[in-house]
């Protein structure tokens, strides 16, 4: 039970990564197989990514319903994508369960909560993504902190190195701090990159 000590965060995979996994059957270097599909058959690859976005807006209103207090959306493949392939075959769907979840909400009587979006790898959009209806836009460690400044007009959440948690604790500390200091406090949560290794030190 959390008594309130920490929020409860709900999260989903974004439609192009959850299609990715489906058609390759799991992890990929290159998701070329899936990427075959939006090339040979994009009819198709609409069609189903149009019935995930149904699924996943459903699936994170009802997190809601049980007590999240903030949900994220892992666009954890947008790597896979240039700015066209991205932008088409991506970002609308995105747009769409921002929009869809808070309506969705409303409609259920249930209070509208904070959404980030975390797109890994698409640099190249992370404007069009400030304008796309979530609150937060999550940036990966390869974004320059201020060129996300320069190009987010809502509040960032990132973007430190997850092996970062590798190094040593005085390392780390100047890292993070190094961080904070480029990105600034006002409309800003400090956070690693990318997910959580393994195989890290428990005590960093």
């Amino acid at each position: 039970r959390l008594e309130g000590k920490v929020p409860l965060i709900g999260f989903s995979g974004a439609p192009w990564t959850l299609m990715g996994y489906m058609i390759e059957g799991g992890g990929s270097k290159t998701m070329s197989k899936a990427k075959k599909w939006l090339y040979k058959e994009p009819d198709a690859s609409h069609k189903l990514l149009a019935t995930l976005t149904k699924v996943v807006i459903s699936y994170l209103i009802e997190q809601v319903a049980a007590g999240a207090q903030l949900l994220q959306v892992f666009e954890s493949s947008a790597e896979y994508l240039g700015p066209t392939l991205f932008e088409k075959f991506s970002l609308p769907y995105l747009e769409e369960i921002a929009l869809g979840v808070k309506k969705g909400l409303s409609e259920k009587g249930l209070n509208d909560v904070p959404m980030i979006v975390f797109a890994k790898g698409a640099y190249h959009s992370i404007s069009k993504l400030s304008y796309s209806g979530y609150d937060v836009v999550g940036l990966d460690w390869t974004v320059d902190p201020n060129i996300a400044r320069d190009f987010v007009h809502i509040t960032v959440q990132g973007n430190l190195d997850p092996c970062a948690l590798y190094a040593s604790k005085e390392d780390l500390i100047e890292m993070t701090s190094a961080m904070v200091r480029q990105f600034g406090v006002r409309n800003y949560i400090a956070n690693l990159g990318q997910g959580i290794y393994p195989d890290r030190d428990p005590e960093n």
